[in-house]
């Protein structure tokens, strides 16, 4: 399962934390989220010029791909 962060105030329970399955996790406290590197930051804003610019793929064909389906 990929890392997430939450934000907890000390009294409820996140509701990310109440729809994990059941398991061994290990939480530690940040000041501050990780950055993103330079390599990342200009990777995802090549991927916005591109959905600006009309090059992105629809999302019920992502969802196919992810499923294993053909369109």
């Amino acid at each position: 399962m990929a890392a997430g962060m939450i934000q907890w105030d000390g009294n409820r329970v996140p509701e990310r934390l109440r729809k994990l399955p059941p398991g061994r996790y290990g939480i530690e406290s940040i000041d501050e989220p990780p950055q993103l590197s330079e390599a990342g930051e200009a990777g995802i804003l090549a991927s916005l010029d591109d959905l600006d610019a009309g090059r992105g793929i629809p999302l019920g064909d992502v969802v196919r791909e992810i499923r294993g389906s053909t369109p």
